[in-house]
């Protein structure tokens, strides 16, 4: 079983780091357009000429499920993607269905804070999800883009990092909310950041363990792999072939504090 997986850059790396746990039988290509992040800030036409460029090439390196661990590039492409390809393509969007589900089971603050690039924040799929869960009235939305920066740049605390998000966590009062959703897969490594600055009610949600989920269910779809076999990792960087090794400062963060 071979499986690639596209981002941006690295923070596809927390999809591929669960994955790879989940289900550690196949070999994965990981592909990081680190010559083009951040992709929050592109147009939709850009976003799809590279995200193609992308698939085109993990489609060469004959691939059997392509998992799309971008928030930002599902949203604009996926359904071109799965209109122009045949094998499964698996995509990111920010949990709000758990998020809601979870608030049903719970008295409390009723309202979600949704974070994610400024890209996603404005695509129509975001609106049609929201619209689906009849839960215009229940969310709130924030563009937390420098995170996707300093994640490039192996910034997960600090400082720095902290003034960012109470600075653009000012005008929330949390007391109304009961959860935040972290819409891209860069965020994520500061889930351990996010506990100690929020609030203990405030419950801290991500789409990773649903597309995993869906990666299985595919995998389930394929012919079986020997179970014997063990996880195997290839690095491509805007489809240069690279150390694989440069990923593992990401990998060994995501280990020890993301848990």
């Amino acid at each position: 079983m071979r499986i690639g997986f596209f981002d941006s850059g690295v923070g596809g790396l927390t999809v591929l780091h669960e994955a790879m746990k989940a289900y550690p039988k196949a070999e994965y290509l990981y592909y990081a357009d680190l010559d083009n992040v951040p992709y929050g800030i592109k147009s939709e036409m850009e976003i799809k000429k590279l995200v193609f460029k992308a698939i085109d090439f993990l489609l060469q390196k004959k691939v059997d499920i392509v998992v799309l661990a971008c928030n930002t590039a599902t949203s604009v492409c996926i359904s071109d993607l799965r209109a122009k390809y045949s094998l499964p393509i698996v995509g990111m969007e920010p949990a709000i269905k758990p998020a809601t589900q979870l608030l049903q089971f719970h008295d409390g603050p009723s309202r979600i804070l949704i974070t994610a690039t400024k890209r996603t924040l404005k695509q129509k799929k975001l609106d049609d999800l929201i619209h689906s869960l009849k839960a215009e009235d229940q969310v709130e939305m924030l563009a937390l883009q420098k995170l996707v920066k300093y994640a490039e740049n192996k910034i997960f605390k600090g400082a720095k990092i902290k003034k960012y998000l109470k600075s653009k966590f000012n005008h929330i009062d949390w007391q109304d909310h009961g959860s935040i959703v972290l819409g891209c897969t860069h965020f994520i490594y500061y889930r351990p950041l996010l506990k100690k600055l929020l609030p203990d009610h405030i419950a801290i949600i991500d789409g990773n363990e649903g597309t995993v989920n869906r990666m299985l269910h595919h995998i389930e779809n394929l012919a079986p792999t020997n179970a014997k076999l063990k996880s195997k990792l290839k690095y491509y960087q805007s489809g240069r072939k690279k150390n694989k090794n440069q990923l593992k400062p990401y990998l060994n963060y995501l280990e020890e504090q993301c848990k």
